[in-house]
C-alpha cells in the first residue's frame, strides 16, 4: 500500500476542530514564493501547476524507492508591512505567500534538479526556476481543523488564540514563522461549507 502521510502522520494532517498544541519536526518541501491575491494571481496559478508538476515527476520517476501518495498543497501566508503578532489577513492583494508540497525524505537536491529538467522538457511553457527544495522545522504550534469557507477562518483562528493563551502559550507569528494552511479538500470539487483546512500558528511558551 502506498505511503500516505495523511494516514501515517495523522497528528499533522487530521487534527480535531478543537485546538491543540503540537511540535512539528523538520520536513522536506518543494516551495515557490510569491505575492498577491491567490484568487486572481497568475503567479499563484503557475506556482501550483509547478509544484504539482514537480511532485508528480518525482513520484513517477522513483517508484522503486518508495510508492507514496503526493501530499496535499500547503501555504505559508503573511501580508505586506507585517510587524508580528496575530495581525488579521484580510486584504488579499497584500498577501505574501509560499506555496509548498511536502516531499519524502529521499528527495535530494540532485533528484529535485533532475525533476526540474524533466518537467521543463515536458512543459516548456512552465518556468521551473522559481521552485526550490527546502527543509523546514515549524516547531511548536497551535492547530485546528477548519471546516468551511476560507473567508470564515477568523473564527477558528480566534479559538486557537484563546486556547493557546489559556494553555500558557503566546502566538509567535513573524517573518519566518507564519500563518500556515494545509488544504485537504479540492475547492474545485468540494462545496465551500465542506472544505477541510488545517490551520497552524506558531507559539512560544510564556
Amino acid at each position: 500500500m502506498p505511503v500516505d502521510f495523511k494516514r501515517t502522520e495523522k497528528e499533522f494532517y487530521q487534527p480535531k476542530t478543537t485546538p491543540s498544541v503540537i511540535n512539528v519536526p523538520e520536513m522536506n518541501f518543494i516551495a515557490v514564493d510569491g505575492t498577491g491575491d491567490p484568487n486572481t494571481s497568475a503567479d499563484y496559478a503557475a506556482a501550483i501547476e509547478l509544484l504539482y508538476g514537480l511532485s508528480w515527476t518525482i513520484k513517477m520517476s522513483h517508484k522503486p524507492i518508495l510508492e507514496y501518495v503526493v501530499p496535499p498543497l500547503e501555504g505559508f501566508w503573511s501580508i505586506y508591512g507585517f510587524s508580528g503578532g496575530s495581525a488579521p489577513i484580510t486584504d488579499k492583494s497584500r498577501f505574501t505567500w509560499t506555496a509548498l508540497i511536502r516531499q519524502p525524505d529521499f528527495v535530494t537536491a540532485e533528484i529535485f534538479a533532475a525533476a526540474q529538467t524533466s518537467l521543463a522538457r515536458k512543459k516548456p511553457h512552465l518556468d521551473t526556476t522559481p521552485a526550490r527544495l527546502m527543509r523546514f522545522t515549524e516547531g511548536l504550534c497551535v492547530q485546528a481543523m477548519h471546516i468551511g469557507p476560507y473567508d470564515d477562518e477568523p473564527a477558528t483562528i480566534a479559538a486557537m488564540e484563546q486556547y493557546a493563551a489559556a494553555s500558557g502559550y503566546a502566538i509567535d507569528l513573524n517573518e519566518v514563522r507564519r500563518h500556515h494552511e494545509i488544504y485537504l479538500s479540492d475547492p474545485r470539487k468540494t462545496a465551500p461549507e465542506k472544505l477541510k483546512t488545517v490551520i497552524r500558528h506558531p507559539v512560544i511558551a510564556v
